[in-house]
């Protein structure tokens, strides 16, 4: 992985982001498909949104 993945995601887990939101973000930064349907949640999802855009957006709205 490059710098920029592994700085953001240092940053989110020690920012005391959600999980869901930080797994969402790496599957979206690295252009994984997204989950079954039934396996989402609102954190993941906009955490797949944001990583697939290169940014952390709406991470502060996850805060565990």
């Amino acid at each position: 992985m490059n710098q920029e993945y592994y700085d953001t995601v240092v940053k989110l887990e020690k920012d005391g982001i959600d999980a869901e939101y930080i797994q969402g973000w790496q599957g979206g930064y690295v252009c994984n498909p997204e989950r079954e349907e039934q396996r989402t949640n609102e954190a993941y999802d906009a955490g797949f949104a944001d990583g697939s855009e290169k940014n952390t957006d709406n991470a502060s709205k996850f805060k565990a």
